[in-house]
């Protein structure tokens, strides 16, 4: 078995074999299930191991709840909060880190403990005892600190806690949460000052609005949550529960809600300072007021949050509505008015509803607390002066990003020089020879370097395929900017993948900005230069051509297991040594992730670049849309017959007619500088030669790579028999007519990938087109039941995956030929199997996504 072949079996065979190894802990640990209503907490979980000395802890306790912790003599010591009960911040997995903390009667935090975590990079990529090290950081420091993940800033009464290599949105989460938990116990103990709003004044107390009018001016808001939100099967289009809920303190929104007569009966039941919104329920079998409420009792599923405030409801804050009197409302099922008691509510300043429940794994059947939630704000025209500034937390993404602001503009940098550099890689070949490659050779290295030493080790900023798998399910199922802007530098660098790969193909991030890439290549050139070039080769051909689609086994290996589990699916990632190199570190590791390292990069000194060539998924992600860039290396037509450039090739990417794969160049530029070197390119060498020995002018190269002929108008156009190496494959006959414009173009266009069958094809294979036909028809029917919640979001993308399948059989029957560069222009050519797989996988990706988003925008059910 060659060796590449067998890294990556022992690999997977290493990989599968861990999670055993790495249970227990406190990933995915089962946790009570009363755990969020048990009134005695500490029955259910260690409250002594964060709060030390403690000998008797209380029930649950205030609003948010807290447990009171007692020493000696009934002394109270402090506090303990569990982190849920104040806020289900997902971490980078999606799910919160369930957390119990405490608290002293000085405000510091004295213990914190991870109950609950489902994050894999926690489970494989890094042990969980970083993040139990994360934690111990806030041991000392006082809930009212301003703590950020970082530096400390004293100028800005800023703590700093260092980051957990490699799980950045991991612990920007975690602060968030460690900061919510002690302030919600804070205000209510006294330890931090209640927020001060200002009560609202109104304006427009005179108008009036119909039920439409109410929702277009976001007076009257909806919150609707779907059976598959709470793990539950989707129950014929209908909503687990769908609410609607508004403000009932304004005069003209309360009596256009209740009417005249009913909001002046409200109003007279007020008390001063006291506030009056509804709730009303209109879809879902569900209840809003709670099964389980009793009287004297709380209304366990409906709060209302403004800021680090949270109001709960008892039973005699709550009013009965008999009927909305807005002209157009809907029927409702359940209804009720409820009072916020509290002064530190203010109508005027933005609130939200929070559903609280629970959701059930259909495979486990474990019950995990969820909340659903929905703002509100009154407009700037209902209140005099319009809408107050709301000094709300701001949001974790967005202090990263103002706190490294000088990484991130220098990282920017970076990538724009890069990206001009390449631009202009022209002018850097033509000054370059075979022997002096210096003018490229000056820009490259320094971009090896800097994406080795500021990116890898630095920044730690890089990118995996483990970021395109919760890309691609994010396009799918739930797209949230948050998540992936919680990283800059992972975001910038994949906005500049996006572009480059579209534009060039993947070989620019993969030859010159991938960290790893850059030190694999880096071990290869140090290599040669110290006297072990005589031991470095290619693999042959015959070889390389079999193992090069190793890369794409794994990546829709990894892609196929994330639809199953995406926890599987990044744990067998660990394929990839980036982590074990740049983010966690060699030392920090177990032996075997270490040794997989160092077996790349030992293989790298004597094959140059065998991981990126042979393995890498992320290069197999990025190597299928590269089939459709709009840009590529030049060519001239003695190419086909002239092997230099294949030889001088380190990713082999050269194939024996001249033509250059554009999903394996890694963009070195060594082929565009044989291009123009007048005494290293064959033709170009012989045709200087002749005009040395007959006394003719040597003119400058022009586009087509020749020397430009000296009497332009007798230059007959260059022809060469075999293959036109220009081109990645054939040129194919355009599908359609090269004059349609405008309209008729798109019309052609849309048939053309919408429609895979053709007139012969339908004469020679009838069964088949009718078999895809009926494919088809079952594909639009699998949609409309989606978009009526009577089949899941996997079924849907089975049934869309059997139709890939298929339309990429029926393509390559009857429309074998995809387009070369731009997608405007009619530069058509015959598609290998690679080619239309590529094509049809990725049209067919966008697509798919954008009916789901369609779904999504209409509001339809499993959207």
């Amino acid at each position: 078995m060659p060796l590449p072949l067998f890294l990556l079996a022992l690999w997977l065979a290493f990989a599968t074999a861990l999670p055993a190894r790495a249970a227990g802990g406190a990933y995915e640990a089962e946790l009570p299930a009363d755990l969020a209503s048990a009134p005695d907490l500490c029955a259910r979980v260690p409250c002594a191991e964060v709060f030390p000395g403690a000998t008797r802890f209380s029930t649950r306790r205030g609003n948010p709840p807290y447990v009171e912790a007692y020493g000696a003599g009934e002394t109270l010591l402090g506090w303990v909060v569990l982190s849920t009960d104040v806020t289900d911040t997902p971490a980078y997995s999606g799910k919160p880190v369930v957390t119990l903390i405490g608290i002293a009667q000085d405000g510091r935090y004295v213990g914190v403990k991870v109950l609950k975590h489902s994050e894999p990079i926690l489970l494989l990529g890094i042990p969980e005892s970083a993040l139990i090290k994360f934690n111990e950081q806030y041991v000392g420091k006082g809930i009212a600190d301003k703590i950020e993940v970082g530096p400390s800033r004293p100028d800005e009464n800023i703590l700093g806690v260092d980051a957990i290599s490699g799980a950045t949105v991991t612990v920007i989460a975690q602060n968030q949460v460690m900061s919510l938990s002690g302030a919600a116990v804070g205000r209510q103990v006294g330890l931090i000052a209640p927020v001060h709003r200002e009560p609202a004044s109104w304006a427009g107390a005179e108008r009036r609005w119909t039920w439409p009018q109410l929702v277009d001016a976001g007076l009257v808001k909806r919150l609707r949550v779907t059976p598959q939100q709470v793990g539950l099967e989707a129950d014929g289009g209908a909503p687990f529960i769908e609410l609607w809920f508004g403000d009932l303190n304004h005069p003209g929104v309360g009596a256009s809600v209740l009417g005249d007569a009913g909001y002046a009966r409200l109003r007279s039941l007020l008390a001063d300072g006291e506030h009056a919104l509804f709730i009303v329920r209109t879809a879902g079998k569900e209840s809003f007021k709670g099964s389980g409420f009793v009287r004297g009792g709380i209304f366990d599923r409906v709060q209302i949050k403004q800021g680090h405030d949270a109001f709960t409801f008892r039973d005699l804050d709550a009013m009965n509505l008999y009927g909305l009197e807005a002209s157009g409302a809907p029927a409702v099922t359940e209804s009720a008015i409820f009072i916020v008691r509290s002064n530190a509510f203010s109508a005027a300043y933005p609130w939200k509803l929070a559903f609280l429940g629970s959701r059930v794994d259909r495979a486990t059947g474990h019950r995990s607390f969820m909340r659903f939630e929905a703002g509100y704000w009154l407009p700037d025209e209902l209140l005099q002066g319009g809408r107050p500034a709301a000094d709300e937390d701001e949001a974790p993404w967005k202090r990263v990003w103002s706190t490294q602001r000088l990484k991130i503009a220098l990282f920017a940098a970076l990538l724009l020089a890069v990206g001009v550099v390449w631009s202009l890689r022209d002018r850097l070949t033509e000054r370059s020879t075979r022997k002096n490659k210096w003018p490229v050779n000056a820009f490259k290295y320094t971009a090896w370097a800097l994406s080795i030493v500021f990116v890898g080790f630095g920044l730690m900023a890089q990118p995996s395929v483990t970021q395109v798998l919760t890309w691609f399910h994010s396009l799918l199922f739930q797209w949230t900017w948050s998540l992936f802007l919680s990283d800059p530098f992972i975001f910038l660098f994949w906005i500049f993948i996006a572009v480059t790969v579209f534009l060039f193909g993947r070989g620019l991030f993969c030859g010159w900005l991938c960290p790893f890439g850059s030190l694999s290549e880096a071990v290869y050139k140090l290599a040669g230069k110290v006297g072990l070039a005589r031991f470095q080769r290619q693999l042959p051909r015959a070889w390389h051509d079999r193992l090069k689609w190793g890369k794409y086994a794994v990546f829709f290996g990894l892609l196929a297991v994330s639809m199953v589990s995406m926890t599987t699916a990044e744990q067998l990632a660990e394929v990839e040594p980036f982590k074990t190199t740049f983010l966690v570190g060699i030392w920090n590791r177990p032996w075997p992730y270490g040794l997989f390292v160092a077996t790349l990069l030992g293989l790298s000194i004597v094959i140059e670049r065998p991981y990126c060539k042979y393995i890498c998924p992320l290069g197999a992600a990025l190597a299928m849309p590269s089939t459709f860039r709009w840009f590529g290396l030049r060519r001239k037509i003695d190419c086909n017959r002239c092997k230099a450039c294949a030889t001088d090739c380190g990713a082999q990417a050269i194939d024996a007619t001249g033509r250059i794969d554009h999903r394996e160049c890694l963009h070195c530029l060594d082929c565009m500088v044989l291009y123009t070197d007048t005494k290293a390119c064959p033709p170009l060498s012989q045709e200087r030669k002749r005009r040395e020995r007959d006394g003719l002018l040597i003119t400058p190269i022009g586009r087509d790579g020749y020397l430009i002929p000296i009497q332009p108008e007798a230059a007959a156009p260059r022809t060469n028999d075999g293959p036109d190496p220009r081109m990645a494959s054939a040129p194919a006959r355009p599908p359609y007519p090269a004059s349609a414009r405008g309209l008729a173009w798109w019309l052609h266009e849309l048939h053309d990938h919408l429609w895979p069958w053709t007139r012969d094809g339908w004469r020679e294979q009838r069964a088949l087109s009718a078999a895809g036909l009926a494919l088809a028809l079952a594909v639009t029917v699998a949609w409309g039941l989606a978009a009526g919640g009577r089949l899941s979001q996997a079924a849907v993308i089975g049934w869309w995956f059997g139709w890939s399948l298929y339309e990429l059989l029926i393509r390559l029957q009857g429309r074998r030929y995809v387009k070369e560069g731009p997608w405007w222009r009619m530069n058509f050519r015959q598609a290998s199997w690679m080619d239309m797989a590529s094509y049809v996988g990725f049209k067919n990706l966008l697509i798919g996504a954008t009916l789901f988003l369609a779904l999504k925008a209409a509001g339809l059910p499993d959207a």
